[in-house]
């Protein structure tokens, strides 16, 4: 095919360029760089619908004899001369240890178990997995000791050692911190003093005598938490000259219940209901042998019976307490209550019940009237837009089907014009078919008119940037100035931790924690780069860490003595920034 003369206008100047319409997007870039010497990657070719790909064939743009294309983009330097890199560049057989472990994508560090400390490993590992923990744990100083100790003094800079074995929070920041620099399983024996020492519970001798018992994962989990929203502050941010120091925890991970202790049946025209607030931690999934989903689980734990004296009645009676959540927070744990006391075999005895679990969880029904009224238009918003990307990709690949069926068959019908009588009649055939309306139609009232990669691209980002926007706006003014809260109710899950075994007194305890996704370069992003995700997740068990798929996940609902969640760590789902928006 022949080329075609176009003009290619730059930074007030007209290129002349011969066209070749069987090449691709990327050739037609090459040309122009040889022209203007502006590299390919930072050019931007307006055409019909939007900006040339790469992929694109330049047949598809129906180019004129003559006609003008605009470009935009500069050099990347002033100069075509080579420049001297403003970092050395450094291989990774070059690195240190530590180098190579705070490298994107590497694989994270496990932890060593000191004597049936499985239970901790698998707590700190997802506890680990909250960045605005870990970046918040890097600025943390110790309170001086009282005594005025050396040792405590040395936790007060970050310098760890003993000095820290006397504060639980100095002694996780210093862990994090060595963790963060190998790739090696790591013993945590300084967090492991300061531990029993905090709580003398988890220095429990084992029954046979001989090293420490095994311990309740959970117990670890609220405990630490508990520590942690004691010490570990940020500041807030009020604009007043002296700003107020929050517990990190009741930023990112407290939630608040608005409660009901609704009196007996009897005592209903003697008693008023009690109206309360209370902050909370942790969701309980309570299970029984109705209990098939979590969801059910939590309805079941957000309503319990309380025995106490009534005053109306003049003994005690059995009163009703609902709790609705008035606060949802960043960050949730769920705890599936599997565990009891079993008086007969004098020790905590396992539910072992299959109970599923989502990947996504929508909280909207567990809160209070007014807390759904602000995160439903969010939720629904989000999963509109869900629904609409989902469609339109569906219609493009089925419009790209359509577009080479009818290539192919204009292709059939040329070769049909040199080929026997009886292929000619066939085409005739399907010419009449699609004249009397029996051909295949679009379907959704989609249109027939096939637009280009570029055209289809350009359509799909100006689409998302606008129901951004309406997602921005739909979120509630009073959830958007609370930091660490969740403004759609909806959750996805980031981190597990499980046990394998029938008691909580034996058997092994691992944790998953969701991969976090690659740095990518993206212009339209905030900054120029997002994170790419692949679904893919870490197991952590003990020392040894593992790549494992999202399936996997699914395989931990229980239903036997094989690992089964028993601590669910959920985020917020991502919405839109202020700065996404402007940008």
């Amino acid at each position: 095919m022949a080329t075609i003369p176009v003009i290619v206008k730059h930074q007030g100047k007209k290129h002349e360029v011969e066209l070749d319409p069987e090449s691709n997007g990327e050739t037609f870039k090459s040309q122009l760089y040889s022209l203007t010497g502006v590299e390919p990657e930072r050019q931007k070719i307006l055409v019909k619908g939007g900006q040339l790909k790469d992929d694109t064939i330049l047949s598809s743009l129906n180019a004129k004899p003559g006609q003008t294309f605009m470009m935009m983009g500069t050099p990347s330097g002033e100069t075509s001369a080579l420049e001297k890199p403003k970092e050395k560049i450094k291989f990774m057989e070059d690195m240190t240890a530590a180098e190579i472990a705070k490298q994107e994508g590497a694989i994270p560090a496990g932890l060593q178990n000191l004597g049936n400390t499985c239970y901790l490993n698998s707590t700190l590992q997802v506890l680990k997995s909250v960045p605005e923990m870990q970046e918040t744990l890097a600025l943390y100083k110790a309170e001086p000791a009282a005594s005025g100790s050396n040792l405590q003094s040395l936790s007060q800079f970050g310098l760890g050692g003993l000095g820290s074995s006397a504060d639980l929070t100095a002694s996780l920041r210093d862990l994090y911190k060595q963790m963060s620099e190998t790739q090696e399983g790591f013993p945590p024996l300084m967090f492991l003093n300061s531990l029993r020492t905090a709580f003398p519970q988890f220095a429990q001798k084992a029954k046979t005598g001989h090293g420490y018992a095994q311990q309740d994962a959970e117990e670890a989990w609220s405990q630490i938490v508990s520590q942690l929203r004691q010490k570990l502050k940020i500041s807030s941010d009020s604009s007043s000259e002296k700003k107020e120091a929050i517990s990190f925890i009741d930023r990112y991970l407290a939630g608040t219940f608005e409660t009901t202790l609704t009196p007996p049946a009897e005592a209903v025209d003697k008693e008023e209901p009690i109206h309360g607030e209370e902050t909370f931690l942790k969701l309980d999934c309570h299970i029984d042998k109705d209990i098939n989903h979590l969801r059910d689980g939590i309805v079941a734990g957000l309503s319990e019976e309380i025995e106490k004296r009534s005053e109306a009645l003049g003994r005690d009676a059995i009163y009703t307490k609902t709790s609705r959540i008035s606060r949802a927070p960043k960050y949730l744990t769920v705890h599936f209550v599997r565990f009891f006391w079993k008086r007969e075999a004098g020790k905590k005895a396992k539910i072992m019940r299959k109970v599923t679990f989502p990947s996504e969880l929508d909280v909207v029904e567990f809160c209070t009237e007014k807390l759904r009224k602000q995160l439903i238009p969010v939720r629904d918003k989000v999963r509109e837009i869900r629904k609409d990307e989902h469609d339109i990709q569906r219609a493009r690949k089925r419009q790209k089907l359509r577009h080479k069926e009818e290539e192919d068959r204009k292709h059939d019908d040329a070769m049909a014009e040199a080929a026997p009588l009886k292929k000619a009649q066939e085409a005739k055939e399907r010419k009449e078919a699609e004249k009397s309306g029996k051909a295949k139609q679009p379907e959704n009232n989609e249109s027939d008119v096939y637009k280009t990669d570029a055209e289809y691209e350009a359509e799909r980002e100006a689409s998302i940037k606008a129901a951004k926007k309406e997602l921005y706006a739909a979120i509630d003014p009073d959830l958007a100035a609370d930091e660490g809260s969740n403004r759609s109710g909806l959750y996805e899950l980031r981190g597990v931790i499980t046990h394998q075994g029938a008691s909580a007194d034996s058997g092994h305890y691992t944790s998953y924690v969701k991969k976090t996704g690659r740095m990518v370069d993206d212009p339209k992003a905030p900054g120029g780069k997002r994170r790419e995700e692949d679904g893919k997740w870490w197991w952590f068990n003990d020392d040894k860490v593992s790549e494992v798929d999202p399936e996997k996940i699914e395989t931990l609902a229980g239903g036997g003595e094989s690992h089964s969640a028993l601590i669910l760590l959920y985020r917020a789902i991502d919405l839109p920034s202020k700065e996404e928006i402007e940008s």
